[in-house]
């Protein structure tokens, strides 16, 4: 006798109803007080080399709370980056 009665059986999916009809929440929907959002700015040139970042009018902008470079990084490589 198996001590697994889950592994390697077919079973219902719980949340498979909310999720074709549209009512389950993902990650995306949630809005909480106090959430900040974040976006990443990609250079539209690739293999460019960049050379620096002037961020001083992204800061003068209402909202913007931080701006981070990879110069606010760690300097640490691995994998392929």
């Amino acid at each position: 006798m198996s001590r697994y009665n889950v592994i390697g059986k077919r079973l219902p999916r719980m949340d498979a109803k909310d999720k074709v009809t549209g009512k389950a929440l993902y990650t995306d929907d949630l809005s909480l007080p106090g959430m900040l959002c974040g976006l990443i700015l990609r250079s539209p040139l690739p293999h460019a080399r960049i050379v620096g970042i002037d961020v001083s009018r992204a800061l003068k902008l209402t909202g913007v709370k931080a701006i981070v470079t990879g110069d606010d990084t760690p300097k640490i490589k691995f994998g392929i980056i």
